[in-house]
């Protein structure tokens, strides 16, 4: 076995650990203690600089968290924005296109996260024909009818790499090598992968990815990001701006909008400096650590963990096979939220969602005993579920 110990040896920089089993990083990561750290600095440096803030510290950190993110994203520097979260990120996107042409189709699948469905739902008001792939069984990435869907009409492929719902994985580079086929461009969406299965977005030739610090970064919210391929980016002009997505923000030129020649043209007003700094150490441990040494401790104890559900005759909504799947197990049976609930309640923080059932991500910091000592409580409330009056305070 590939030696773990570095990677449990970082549990000592959370110490959010010592208060629960922390199995909920596809949702939320564990807090790093360096986190406080860099708030404080951000409160330090608003506190003694003011207003010289903005260009001694504050600016340069988005910059370098980007860069940061460029190397987990396989990526080069200077190719990252940073912007609040995904809705924003690709509301951004949608306004950089119009649908009036005969390329005017977007496809991606009914196993999607809702905000990017519902950001895209919303462009057929302005002609796009918006088509959804329906996965056969809810589990796996409906790859083959997606690519088949893909055509010479269409414009984008905005897809989860990894499916919120089922932990399923998309082979990327087999979907962006038909999208540029026909001429189309694929949007990624890594928030499910980047910090548990390795990333090489460059050499996939991925065109535009996004995504956010608050699941398995361990960034906490606020702190999305938004690559796109150098060659691509000329092609975006977002309709939804700002002043700091201008080529000279400080003229406050009245003028025609002149785009940014880098990727901060996609970055639109204000960035949110808080979560930029509060978001850095979680980073900071995944680039440090390496998302390869990562990935394969989370494949063996997702491949521990499925065993140990399916010897409860469970019914487990991930797909088996190792490249198949990210770093979550989901998992159903009858009365699951309000067992799901009572875990969390016992500090046992993982979470519950319709047609997913629970899903339960152990990450570099996980023990196996944290495993078996989340089954084995499972086992101990689902032999004495909560009372009705318990459920009613969920």
């Amino acid at each position: 076995m590939h030696d773990e110990a570095p990677l449990l040896a970082a549990r000592a920089e959370f110490p959010t650990l010592e208060k629960g089993v922390h199995l909920i990083s596809h949702s939320l990561g564990a807090m790093p203690g360096r986190a406080r750290q860099y708030a404080g600095q951000f409160i330090d440096e608003w506190e003694n600089d003011s207003i010289d803030s903005w260009g001694l510290h504050w600016l340069p950190a988005v910059r370098s968290l980007g860069d940061l993110v460029a190397g987990v994203l396989g990526v080069k520097s200077a190719t990252v924005a940073m912007l609040p979260n995904v809705s924003i990120v690709q509301a951004i996107l949608a306004s950089c296109f119009t649908f009036e042409g005969k390329r005017n189709k977007v496809v991606y699948d009914d196993l999607n996260f809702s905000t990017v469905h519902y950001v895209w739902q919303g462009q057929r008001r302005r002609g796009a024909d918006v088509v959804v792939v329906p996965s056969d069984d809810g589990v796996h990435p409906p790859t083959e009818k997606l690519l088949d869907a893909i055509d010479e009409r269409t414009l984008l492929v905005p897809i989860s790499h990894v499916l919120f719902r089922s932990s399923g994985l998309y082979d990327a580079r087999r979907v962006i090598e038909r999208a540029h086929a026909v001429g189309a461009m694929v949007v990624l969406d890594c928030y499910q992968s980047a910090g548990t299965v390795p990333l090489a977005l460059e050499e996939w030739g991925c065109d535009i990815a996004c995504g956010g610090s608050v699941k398995w970064a361990c960034g906490g919210p606020g702190a999305a990001y938004l690559y796109a391929r150098p060659d691509v980016l000329p092609r975006l002009e977002p309709m939804a701006t700002g002043w700091f997505a201008h080529a000279e923000p400080f003229a406050f030129d009245m003028g025609p909008m002149r785009y940014a020649p880098d990727v901060w043209r996609m970055i639109g007003g204000t960035m949110p400096i808080p979560a930029i700094y509060t978001a850095r150490a979680g980073w900071e441990t995944i680039a440090r650590l390496g998302v390869d040494n990562i990935r394969r401790k989370s494949l063996r104890q997702t491949r521990l963990l499925r065993d140990l559900v399916e010897s409860r005759g469970l019914r487990v909504n991930t797909p088996r096979d190792d490249d198949a799947r990210g770093g979550t197990i989901c998992f159903d049976f009858e009365g699951a939220q309000a067992v799901s609930a009572e875990l969390v309640r016992h500090k046992f923080f993982h979470d519950y969602r319709p047609r997913a059932g629970l899903r339960v991500s152990p990450h570099f910091f996980t023990t196996d005993d944290e495993l078996r000592a989340f089954v084995d409580a499972l086992d101990d409330v689902r032999r004495n579920p909560p009372t009705t009056a318990a459920r009613a305070s969920y």
